[in-house]
This record gives structure tokens, sequence and C-alpha cells, in this order.
């Protein structure tokens, strides 16, 4: 069941997105060379605290940590620990937290150091395939507008979007209602309506789609070892245009 959001549950929506974004934006600063995803970890989940919110991730299924670190050929719930970045890297992280019983989530690939053309333009495509999806949610679309907005930026310029994890609804939980693929056909899925919150969320492959978990249970890497970008905005559909609650 979708559920749409009242203006009082997007106020706090706004208000999780809001922490969320500082949170990546702080931790934007302290991506280098040298530091480990542990130390942007614990950062992390310092900073929610601090700013009134609750760490989303952590123990969610048992996660183990506050926020997502996925490096180069990792694509998804990479786990923070004593891995240091090195100069080159690329570094997805997944921030979620809780204000007043509802949930922000967003993800951003930064560049560590000095990176590869290769690895930059592929951050690019990432980046614009997100926008071109939130621009899709509208009233009237569908789901899979958004998915086919993404997926056909996303091919178009020699890439690939991961099958088999997804986008999702969001609110007073982190994963609801409808799933949000980043591939699918235009005028298919759930039609959207004002007060709908989506967690919109390409993860697009330099190489094949195809991935497969670690045995941490938790961190999803590209099959063929290729590098993997991932931006995440938590979006409420309104009567006009979309409004980006993980945006500053």
């Amino acid at each position: 069941m979708i559920i749409l959001k009242s203006r009082q549950e997007i106020a706090y929506m706004r208000q999780a997105g809001r922490i969320v974004a500082l949170t990546l934006q702080e931790l934007g600063k302290r991506v280098r060379p040298g530091v480990t995803t542990g130390e942007l970890n614990q950062f992390a989940d310092d900073f929610i605290r601090r700013a009134g919110g609750v760490p989303a991730f952590l123990n969610y299924q048992g996660f183990p940590a506050s926020i997502c670190t996925s490096v180069n050929n990792e694509v998804v719930h990479g786990i923070p620990g004593l891995r240091r970045l090195e100069n080159g890297d690329i570094i997805s992280i997944d921030v979620g937290a809780f204000y007043q019983g509802y949930c922000g989530d967003s993800s951003y690939t930064f560049p560590v150091g000095e990176i590869s053309e290769e690895a930059r333009r592929l951050l690019e495509v990432t980046r614009e395939a997100l926008e071109r999806g939130i621009a899709q949610a509208v009233p009237g679309n569908r789901i899979g507008d958004i998915s086919f907005a993404i997926q056909s930026f996303v091919e178009g310029h020699g890439y690939q979007v991961v099958r088999d994890f997804v986008g999702h609804g969001i609110g007073k939980k982190m994963h609801e209602e409808p799933q949000v693929p980043n591939f699918g056909k235009p005028g298919h899925g759930p039609r959207l309506e004002p007060g709908m919150a989506l967690a919109i969320e390409p993860m697009v492959n330099a190489g094949t789609y195809e991935v497969a978990v670690m045995p941490n249970h938790w961190t999803v890497v590209t099959k063929d070892g290729s590098l993997s970008a991932h931006f995440e905005h938590t979006v409420v559909v309104t009567e006009g245009q979309p409004e980006v609650l993980t945006r500053l």
C-alpha cells in the first residue's frame, strides 16, 4: 500500500532530509586520501545525533554502522571500518536519518583526491540521471516514467543501471511502497499523486549491471569489478514540481 503523506508528515520529513543533507555536506569536506571509512562513520553518527536526528541505518536488519561507505567497485551497503581511502578512489556515502519518527535518505558519490576521467564521467552521468528521474516525479506520471528517464539516459552514455536493487517509497519506514526501479517503461507502474514520498537512487555501473553480495552479507559489488556510482535524493510529489527534501 502506498501511503500519502500529510502536510505535517512532510514537514517532519523535510527536517529529516535537511539533517541528512547537512551530514553529507560535512562528510564531503572530510573525504580525502588517508581517512578511514570508520572515521567518516563516527563523524556522521555524532553529527546526526547533535542535529536532533537518529541514524536510520544503524542496526537496520543487523547493519552494524550509521552510514554506508561503498568504494570503487562497491555498489551499495559497504560497511565502514579500517579501510583508508586512497587518491583516485570514488566513495558512495549513503546517509539516512529519522526525525520525529520520519525518515530522510540520500547518497552522494565523492571523488577522493584526483580521479580518472573515466571515473569523473561516471559520476557526472549518474548525478544527471538522478536529476532526470526527479524531473518526472510529477502528478499524473507513473513510476515507470522515472525509471525510463534514468535508464535511457544512463544507457545512452554507455553505462548500465543495477537491476537487483531499486529505489523505494519512504516515510515512517525507510523502505515503503512503491519500489522505484532505475529501469522500466514509460507509462507503467503506479500513478504518482501529491503526497507520495520517494527515494530515487540510480546505481550505475561502468561495466555490466550484474552484481554480487560479499560474504559479509551486506556489501554489493559489481560482478566484473568495474566502477559503480550511486546518487540518491528523497523527493515528495507535490501539486506542481517535485520537492527534493535532501537538497540544501
